[in-house]
């Protein structure tokens, strides 16, 4: 299956921004990310998503999972499952591992759904 890329334009904009707010990640009791350096992609019909350094993730609270996904803008999206929450925490986590050019920045960052994990946001 051939997977094409579409560039971001008037249509469909993203940005990515650096945020230093802390964001601080939670779940089963564990805290598995605390970042004051997330960047934070937007794009229409999104709401804003803050990507972790990996460098600020508990990588040992987190287990590969088969899922992939794939986005036009981005690229494949690989997935992570937290540890600390077997049930919720089924692939809470994705991230870029090759990103297309438009949002190169977010390579080496994860992101996590919402409601898989408890997501605490401090105003830098």
């Amino acid at each position: 299956m051939t997977r094409e890329m579409t560039i971001p334009g008037p249509n469909h904009p993203i940005t990515v921004e650096p945020s230093s707010d802390r964001v601080i990640v939670r779940a089963g009791g564990a805290t598995i990310a605390d970042s004051t350096s997330t960047l934070v992609p937007q794009e229409p019909d999104y709401p804003p998503v803050r990507h972790i350094p990996l460098d600020d993730v508990d990588q040992t609270l987190l287990a590969p999972s088969e899922t992939a996904t794939f986005c036009p803008y981005k690229g494949e999206a690989s997935y992570r499952s937290i540890t600390t929450e077997p049930d919720r925490g089924r692939d809470a986590v994705w991230f870029y591992d090759e990103p297309y050019a438009a949002v190169e920045a977010i390579r080496g960052h994860v992101a996590f759904y919402p409601d898989r994990a408890e997501i605490t946001i401090e105003a830098a």
